[in-house]
């Protein structure tokens, strides 16, 4: 009797482990260099999303700066950055950049001066002061600019050397001269030399170098200090050279006296309050939920694609699989070949995706930080943790899209193989029901994640519906192949196939469903959030109406008059009617009081916006009628006052002639107009000035009231002269309403503002809703349209040469060359058409649910927001209804018309 010790078991069944990989390996390095053209188009589906996150991981690890790079920006070569923040005691963290005082704390009221800082410091110290954030405005080539930032700054003193770097010419020496970086140069059109005006008009400056602060690299100017604004605010922080290292005694005696330290040197631990410490950038449990599933989805999509590839090379190789099975090979030798093709290909594509990744990133530096991140980043540097973790994924990616056909080959009939025949393949059942089991959870779960508002659970519940839907994708190819006996010629034929074949056709119609499904569904919820902030934020005034007011104070602003308006009006607008603009307020302060209609007691909501209401008392107030503008202030909603006598009124509400004669003759009989009709009763108005003084009592005033119905994001208040005086209120004329035809915007505005900046006045219009959500359509559009173009032409490839015995055949009965070019349309179409077609309905089903739930989220909540509508994203389902038509257009043009003939078929 023999035996062998547990110990010599393991290592010999180790041994034959590593000896099987390790010959499955070569095995499939020999034939990825046999079957270079499948190998190629394996790599590059594995390649190119690997090349991308690894462009994004080290353009991320080089932008984001360590401390020491922050505080080396921040500093320059100074010592310390202090900052005055009181007056009384304060206690900050480590690198100055939180801070707490005390309950007594006594703000600045006043600019604080460098020799106050200077006071405070060990003799021989040197201070710099430097103001980060200053306002600035100009005027260049006739356009008034007010988006360009400004520092101010001394970069002459040794302290200021360091902070910028200097592209051309040198560094402001003096309060006409200012320095502009790459960003400002480009927007503002100047060059050195050239002069640029205040926005004020109050003064010009010279352009004297081009220089940059790393931090910063949108448009921005560095003005010397005696040529900024003046100061309002005391922002300003101070840089320190110390005669000396700096000590806690120093850090102590300056947090005493309420100034922050910032240094290289940390602040003491009897100074530092660890809880102020900025947080370390840790990613919460919800963001790291959702970039694990939105990196599974990709991490889907490329097993679905390269998926195929691996299917058809098993077939390719059933006779070689087939003597591995004859040579001793069991199942589990067999699976191990197929997935060594995952392992490999997988292995090849992760490291030179992300070779090339890395190289893209540092060769495409310069231009990330100018474009997206905006400011320099701290050094060329890698993220290892996060290559490594995307190479895993790349080569995980290998071995999913070889399982489907490992299992395959290891069940395949050894004879049939030998044969080079054909095994007929058994699908089963139970993937169907899995499918159907994965939807239905997949709906639960996205359903239960809009109601608890959880963006990670929304997508884990579309990523099982989807996976679902791949499941059954198999048996729908092969209920749609029952079809083909009624169908013409090549269509028959490559429905037959892609029902013979659904090891590649059924991937890639899933690839193609699962790409157009996202498209769609976050298409959808795109459309219908741009349509529900287009009901939060109405018009504010009619399309055709601009406002011209005095820009400064209305007390001692003049504003233009009729003959000074009239001209850039007309010729740039296309002005026809131009109405004075009053407004009413008190003496001899104008804006002293408030004016404005006061609504009936029975006819206001007796709860408030966004007072804290049970459950209970939530229900009622959406039930209540007169609770449905949630928006409103304890005495109505906000109206905003002007006196008119029906001239302007059409401009400033733009209702229909009828109602506007009706409002004007309510002006005209001393009345009064306003556009919510819940604040007119009997046709009577309560008027109210309030003074806002405890000691002075409210006026208030009954007069004839008419509303109109604007539809416009305003309330508008329209006093008639009488009712004004009434009210004791004096009447000032702010500006003018005018009636365009050409609504001023781009260059046309740049004109008007040049025309009308002697006047001092200030145009208001209509300002659309920037939300335009068709560019972001269009790009999910064509990502979607590029993956259903590219499976269906794999797909196509790879059935043509998996069918090349059925065109011999073709050919050998009469054939025509056209029937090759229909038979790839049609093989084309089949899997760009169902794909797409199942990715609509699965997308609209999935942003339905999602809608649907959100929306009953805030069913009973108070105050009243307005639900999700149901928006269809035409322009995104138009592109891809065409996409398909595309895809065989093109499978029909690419593909040789003449069919093969051979002499002997193997």
């Amino acid at each position: 009797m023999s035996w062998r010790t547990p110990r010599l078991t393991s290592g010999a069944r180790l041994a034959e482990l590593l000896g099987s990989w390790r010959a499955a390996l070569r095995i499939a390095r020999r034939e990825a260099k046999r079957a270079r053209g499948r190998t190629t188009l394996v790599l590059a589906m594995i390649i190119l999303p690997v090349l991308a996150l690894s462009f994004i991981a080290v353009s991320v690890d080089m932008a984001r700066l360590t401390p020491a790079e922050r505080m080396d920006r921040r500093l320059g070569s100074a010592d310390a950055e202090l900052q005055v923040v009181g007056r009384t005691p304060v206690e900050q963290n480590a690198d100055g950049t939180g801070w707490t005082s005390g309950s007594e704390d006594r703000p600045l009221t006043a600019p604080v001066t460098a020799d106050h800082v200077a006071a405070l410091l060990p003799e021989g110290s040197r201070v710099l002061p430097i103001r980060r954030w200053v306002p600035f405005s100009a005027w260049q080539d006739g356009r008034f600019r007010d988006d360009v930032a400004a520092t101010a700054i001394d970069l002459t003193d040794p302290l200021g050397h360091g902070f910028a770097r200097i592209h051309r010419g040198r560094v402001p020496a003096n309060a006409d001269e200012i320095a502009v970086n790459l960003a400002a140069r480009r927007s503002l059109g100047v060059d050195l030399g050239d002069r640029v005006a205040a926005g004020d008009g109050t003064r010009t400056w010279t352009v004297v170098g081009v220089a940059e602060l790393p931090e910063q690299l949108t448009p921005m100017v560095v003005l010397h200090p005696a040529g900024a604004p003046a100061q309002t605010h005391p922002d300003e922080v101070f840089l320190v050279d110390l005669p000396g290292p700096i000590t806690d005694d120093i850090f102590r005696h300056l947090n005493r006296n309420g100034i922050v330290v910032a240094a290289r040197t940390p602040a003491p631990p009897g100074v530092r309050l660890q809880h102020l410490d900025p947080p370390d950038g840790g990613m919460t449990l919800e963001e790291v939920s959702t970039g694990v599933l939105v990196g599974g989805l990709g991490l889907l999509e490329v097993v679905l694609l390269v998926g195929p590839a691996f299917a058809v090379g098993v077939r390719r190789r059933r006779r070689e699989l087939a003597l591995v099975a004859v040579a001793g090979g069991d199942a589990a030798h067999l699976r191990r070949v197929v997935l060594a093709d995952g392992v490999v290909l997988g292995g090849v594509g992760a490291v030179t995706g992300i070779a090339l990744g890395v190289a893209a990133a540092f060769a495409g530096r310069p231009l990330v930080e100018q474009f997206i991140f905006q400011q320099r980043f701290g050094g060329y540097r890698v993220w290892p943790a996060a290559l490594v973790v995307i190479a895993l994924v790349a080569v995980l990616a290998g071995v999913l899209a070889a399982l489907a056909p490992a299992w395959t080959a290891a069940r395949q009939d050894v004879v049939a193989g030998l044969a080079g025949r054909r095994s007929p393949p058994v699908h089963r059942r139970r993937w169907l029901t899995i499918g159907i089991a994965l939807a239905a959870g997949g709906t639960v779960v996205a359903a239960i994640g809009a109601v608890v508002t959880s963006q990670a659970v929304i997508l884990a519940g579309l990523v099982l519906g989807e996976l679902g839907l791949v499941f059954a994708t198999p048996t729908l190819v092969g209920l749609l192949a029952r079809l083909g006996r009624f169908l013409p010629l090549a269509p028959r034929i490559a429905v037959r196939d892609a029902s013979r074949n659904r090891a590649s056709a059924a991937p890639a119609i899933s690839a193609v469903m699962a790409a157009v499904a996202g498209s769609v569904a976050l298409g959808l919820f795109l459309a219908s959030e741009e349509a529900r902030g287009d009901q939060q934020n109405r018009a504010l005034l009619p399309e055709h109406t601009v406002l011209a007011t005095t820009s400064g104070d209305p007390i001692s602003d003049r504003p233009p008059t009729l003959d000074e308006i009239s001209g850039p009006a007309r010729e740039l607008l296309g002005a026809g009617t131009i109405a004075p603009l009053k407004s009413a307020g008190c003496s001899p302060d104008f804006y002293a009081c408030t004016v404005t209609a006061t609504i009936p007691p029975e006819r206001a909501c007796p709860w408030q916006p966004y007072e804290p209401l049970s459950a209970a008392d939530q229900l009622e107030a959406r039930a209540d009628p007169r609770c449905q503008h949630a928006d409103d202030t304890p005495h109505g909603p906000y109206l905003r006052v002007a006196v008119d006598d029906g001239t302007a009124l059409r401009l400033l509400t733009g209702v229909a002639p009828a109602d506007a004669a009706a409002a004007t003759a309510t002006l005209r009989s001393g009345g009064a107009v306003v556009t919510d009709a819940r604040l007119v009763r009997d046709d009577r108005l309560d008027l109210r000035v309030d003074h806002g003084s405890e000691t002075r009592p409210a006026d208030t005033a009954t007069v004839p009231g008419h509303a109109v119905h604007t539809g416009l994001g305003e309330h508008w208040l329209l006093l008639s002269p009488t009712a004004a005086d009434r009210l004791g209120l004096t009447t000032r004329q702010i500006g003018w309403a005018l009636d365009v035809t050409r609504p001023p915007d781009g260059q046309r505005q740049d004109e008007l503002d040049a025309a009308l900046r002697s006047l001092g006045i200030a145009l208001e219009r209509n300002q659309d809703y920037d939300d335009d959500t068709r560019p972001l359509l269009l790009l999910l559009a064509a990502v979607s349209a590029v993956v259903t173009v590219g499976a269906a032409g794999i797909a196509t490839g790879l059935a043509a040469a998996e069918g090349r015995a059925d065109l011999s055949t073709l050919a050998a009965v009469g054939a025509g060359p056209g029937v090759r070019r229909l038979l790839s349309l049609c093989q084309a179409g089949l899997i760009a058409v169902l794909g797409s077609t199942l990715g609509i309905v699965a997308g609209l089903a999935s942003a339905l649910i999602v809608l649907t739930f959100t929306n009953q989220r805030y069913a009973d909540r108070w105050p009243i927001e307005p639900p999700y509508p149901l928006v269809m994203p035409w322009l995104t389902l138009g592109v891809l209804v065409a996409v398909p038509l595309v895809a065989m257009l093109g499978a029909a043009l690419f593909t040789r018309s003449r069919l093969p003939v051979e002499r002997r078929l193997d």
